[in-house]
Order: C-alpha cells, then sequence, then structure tokens
C-alpha cells in the first residue's frame, strides 16, 4: 500500500468522526467544519475498483440503513431542523472509506454512528472544502426591494 495511503488511513483512524459528537454542534456552519475534509476536485478515490463501492450501494443492507439514517436525522440536511432536503438525500460516510473496508466490511461502513444525511451541495461542500457549494439561505424580501425608482 502507497506510503501516503497509510499515513491518511492512520490520521483518520485518529480523529474518528461520530453522530454523537456532531449532534453536540448547535449551527449548520459549525457541523459544517466538523465534517470538512478538504478534499481535491477529481481526486482518485476507487480508481478502476470503483465497482465495489457502487455494488456496495445498492445492496439491501445499505438500503436498510440508509432509511435508518433518513428517519434519525428527519430528512434534514446535517440533521438540522429547518433546513429541509427537498431533493434526493444523500447519506454521507463522515469518515472516508476505502476499499479495504468495504472487502472486510468495516464498522465504518453500515454503522450510523459514522453516518449524516446530506444534500448533493452539502455532500460536495464537505469532500472539497468549498463553503460556495452549501446551500444558500433565500433572500429575504420586502416591497419594491426589486423597483428601484418606487423607494
Amino acid at each position: 500500500m502507497h506510503l501516503k495511503v497509510i499515513a491518511d488511513r492512520m490520521m483518520n483512524k485518529m480523529s474518528i468522526r461520530t453522530y454523537s459528537e456532531l449532534i453536540k454542534l448547535a449551527s449548520f456552519e459549525e457541523r459544517y467544519e466538523y465534517l470538512k475534509l478538504n478534499g481535491t476536485v477529481g481526486q482518485e478515490t476507487f480508481g478502476f475498483d470503483r465497482y465495489m463501492n457502487q455494488q456496495f450501494y445498492k445492496s439491501q443492507e445499505w438500503k436498510v440503513v440508509r432509511d435508518l439514517v433518513i428517519v434519525r436525522d428527519g430528512g434534514f440536511d446535517l440533521g438540522i431542523e429547518d433546513h429541509d432536503i427537498l431533493g434526493k438525500i444523500y447519506i454521507h460516510h463522515m469518515n472516508p472509506i476505502s476499499q479495504k473496508d468495504i472487502q472486510t466490511r468495516s464498522d465504518l461502513l453500515l454503522n450510523p454512528e459514522y453516518l449524516i444525511s446530506t444534500t448533493f451541495s452539502t455532500h460536495n461542500a464537505i469532500h472539497y472544502g468549498d463553503e460556495n457549494l452549501l446551500p444558500q439561505a433565500p433572500v429575504e424580501r420586502c416591497k419594491n426591494d426589486t423597483c428601484p425608482w418606487r423607494r
């Protein structure tokens, strides 16, 4: 195994993110900071073995756990009330998984303690550390705010 991969795995083992810790953080922003990975766009995760994670995400055991996490999180982005997920719900592994995790059925894979519901944009923001990808609150409107000559 490549030395960088081993070093990264060791770092992840020292700083395992958990749902129990995440829910102690009250705001969406705090939870995002806790989960943020600062990855790189196009960084290879599974490479030619991508079929492994694709098979896993189609498995019955994943679908059961996925549903449990969605119910636990109430359909809210990062489990924060008033952050409804209106489209497809993504379940984020709070700790990056590897091929070995899938092969050995590591606890990181299916334990709800290491999973959280997100939107697609929040999921990408977590992986790439880009706050610009996070969902934005709607702009509060007031009468004539788009008509400059009626102010």
